[in-house]
């Protein structure tokens, strides 16, 4: 049974220029640290945890998710979070986990969504090939039970290269290969099922329409939703697994 958190933790301070879920980390792991709670003890529900350091419910699973990699605490399917003992821990600092989940989807949702305006004006059967070629892949891989991935960026970077512009084709690479850290990697793998793959490939599908249609605001808006999407998965998914 989880128990209710008594009045401990203080709101962040909003001077610290951290990344959020590290203070956030930081504060539960103090807590715990402090003997308020034994390992395999239920943590509170990440809403009690929200209220008390007035920030929001998927910031607190960002925080959670970290002290996860490091071996704080274990998320247990459908049960909750629950306290490690201390020897568990890894010896991985904060700041060596990758950016926040929800930050990397916003900033990608800003410079994708530009870049997809950029590529629609360009739009030609050539250039949009190479993306019906990654949808192609993302559902012969999903049709495998392999992960569709590699496709899944071989279509963003993809238009990002529509642009001519080789700046903007690295950072949408760049930004994508951000699900390879720890963060993103482990906050992936607990949302990631058949389904979301499903849902992000009709989403690929609208985006696609939209080039081929030379619709270059359809385009833009397909992408940044798709994105929006994305990040609601990620954070909504099994939501009863911190509850």
């Amino acid at each position: 049974m989880s128990r209710k958190l008594p009045p401990m933790l203080d709101p962040l301070k909003q001077a610290d220029s951290r990344r959020l879920y590290q203070q956030i980390a930081d504060q539960i792991r103090s807590f715990i640290d402090k003997g308020n709670f034994v390992p395999g003890t239920r943590l509170p529900p990440e809403r009690d945890l929200a209220q008390q350091l007035g920030v929001s419910r998927p910031s607190v699973r960002e925080a959670l998710i970290a002290l996860e990699i490091e071996g704080s605490v274990e998320v247990r399917m459908g049960a909750g979070v629950y306290v490690c003992n201390q020897t568990q821990r890894k010896p991985q600092t904060l700041a060596t986990m990758g950016e926040s989940p929800i930050e990397l989807m916003r900033a990608r949702a800003a410079i994708e969504g530009t870049v997809a305006l950029l590529a629609g004006a360009k739009a030609t059967p050539e250039t949009l090939l190479p993306l019906r070629q990654a949808l192609d892949g993302m559902l012969s891989a999903m049709a495998q039970n392999q992960s569709p991935l590699a496709f899944d960026r071989q279509f963003h970077v993809g238009i990002a290269a529509m642009t001519g512009n080789t700046v903007l084709e690295r950072l949408v690479g760049e930004l994508f290969d951000e699900r390879h850290s720890p963060m993103t990697a482990r906050l992936s793998a607990h949302s990631d099922s058949g389904q979301t793959w499903a849902s992000a490939l009709q989403e690929h599908e609208t985006i696609l329409r939209a080039l081929e249609g030379r619709d270059v605001l359809a385009a833009q808006t397909a992408v940044r939703l798709h994105l929006q999407a994305s990040e609601q998965r990620w954070m909504n998914n099994n939501q009863h697994e911190w509850s």
